[in-house]
């Protein structure tokens, strides 16, 4: 069977538009004999969609499919980048020769579509609709309308896994001060069951007989408390602990009083709160690393504000662990943001008294979706069918 070794960019001379910006792994052709399950795995961001095939869970090849502020630009909406997409997809595919490669499942990230379970949703008609219509545009409600365009030609099926929509917490912890106003628990569902999964392993235990928090630390930060396998609590990335980028809980006078003052757009406040906040607010930056590099340099603002940062950190993995009684067996620092050892040091020195910190740097989207999706194909797990329900 000839096989293809994956290119490591665009030809030279060329520019990388839509196409595979990085990648490893060698590519065959068709699914060999000896491979129980190929799948093909969908992430789509922003600026990119992350493309990886896995053959029994190893993980062949992987790419970053990039898109210019161009070309995302002329497409109007997000709903509106799906063709872009799709082409820039199609084209790395066929670049890579793997549009004849014997796929079982294409397994997308699920998006803001709805509230839903968590675990694995077939996408057919109705989840669909709901991310053609979600209840917040997020990039990753593309990757199930792309996924069931490939599925299709492939002749298999597309799933979801644990999307940023997994709603399982408690009515206690969805309600609000404003009987109007209920919480929406999304938050980084799918990198922290998967490394809470991990975790478990690494002790000897199940992960649905312990009871987990699990901190993601990337542009934005979501904290999630785990009880024997539900996220039955979580502080979501705007409303908790400021992050790199994005605000966290703040002052609501103070916030109203700034909406009301006259100088600001509805868009312009949405921004200070996603995309404005946290470290770029106070030090014009959202670069942990350039943060570092300038308390090394003696910055004891910078300092300051990354203290503070895990101070709010540490103070919402208190506040979840609470919530449990105090009944916890392990934190959990991850996401991209743990890689640095400042940071998760200044966290760790505070909640340890609370359970064991383990540092998991990083983010296992990509494997999480293929190991998901392979529990279903091998009859461990069981897929949902979306129904919009009156919980929303």
């Amino acid at each position: 069977m000839k096989t293809t070794k994956a290119r490591a960019g665009p030809r030279p001379g060329r520019e990388p538009r839509g196409r595979a910006a990085t990648s490893r792994g060698l590519l065959r052709p068709g699914k060999g004999a000896d491979i129980l399950r190929r799948i093909l795995v969908i992430n789509t961001g922003s600026t990119s969609t992350k493309l990886a095939v896995f053959e029994d869970l190893k993980n062949v090849f992987e790419t970053n499919v990039s898109h210019s502020a161009e070309e995302i630009g002329a497409c109007g909406d997000l709903l509106g980048q799906y063709p872009m997409r799709l082409r820039a997809i199609r084209s790395c595919l066929e670049e890579n020769s793997l549009t004849k490669s014997g796929f079982d499942a294409v397994a997308a990230r699920g998006g803001t579509f709805g509230y839903a379970k968590g675990g694995a949703y077939l996408v057919e008609e109705n989840l669909l609709a709901a991310c053609r219509d979600p209840i917040t545009n997020h990039p990753s409600n593309l990757s199930a309308i792309i996924g069931a365009e490939l599925a299709a030609e492939f002749g298999c099926k597309a799933y979801i896994y644990d999307a940023v929509c997994v709603n399982e917490v408690t009515d206690m912890a969805r309600m609000t001060g404003l009987a109007e106003v209920k919480r929406r628990p999304f938050s980084h569902v799918l990198n922290t069951r998967a490394v809470a999964r991990d975790v478990a392993a690494k002790l000897g235990k199940r992960y649905e007989d312990l009871n987990i928090i699990v901190a993601h630390l990337g542009g934005g930060i979501s904290v999630n408390l785990h009880v024997h396998g539900r996220i039955v609590d979580l502080c979501s990335d705007d409303e908790g602990p400021m992050s790199p980028e994005r605000a966290g809980s703040m002052n609501g006078k103070s916030y109203v009083d700034m909406c009301y003052s006259g100088k600001f757009t509805k868009a312009e406040m949405m921004r200070h709160i996603k995309g404005e906040g946290g470290l770029v607010s106070h030090l014009g930056t959202s670069s942990l690393i350039e943060v570092e590099e300038r308390i090394d340099a003696g910055d004891s603002h910078a300092d300051f504000v990354l203290d503070t940062m895990a101070y709010q950190i540490a103070k919402a993995i208190g506040a979840l662990a609470a919530a449990a009684c105090g009944e916890i067996d392990a934190v959990i620092l991850t996401g991209g943001c743990a890689h640095s050892r400042r940071l998760t040091e200044r966290i760790s020195e505070r909640v340890r008294f609370i359970a064991p910190v383990a540092i998991v740097p990083g983010a296992k989207e990509m494997e999480a979706l293929a190991e998901g999706i392979t529990r279903v194909l091998e009859g461990k797990e069981n897929y949902s069918i979306y129904e919009k329900s009156g919980g929303q």
